[in-house]
């Protein structure tokens, strides 16, 4: 059962990054960065966390704007 529960929250991880990184697309932002945490996905029961990307500030003003 845990093994199953730790593969969901992989995929459904994997999907979230896969849905943000093609809607910040459309906007013309990219996060190449952006990604599931390495260290996250080595516990004994993984839930992988989204790593933020490492971006500019005029990056982060623009994901502002989208989200007003």
């Amino acid at each position: 059962m845990e093994a199953r529960h730790s593969a969901l929250c992989a995929e459904e991880a994997e999907d979230a990054v896969k849905e943000l990184r093609a809607e910040l697309a459309k906007a013309g932002i990219i996060l190449p960065s952006r990604g599931l945490d390495p260290v996250s996905l080595v516990r004994e029961a993984p839930c992988p966390l989204v790593e933020s990307a490492r971006r500019s500030p005029r990056t982060d003003r623009r994901l502002a704007a989208v989200q007003r």
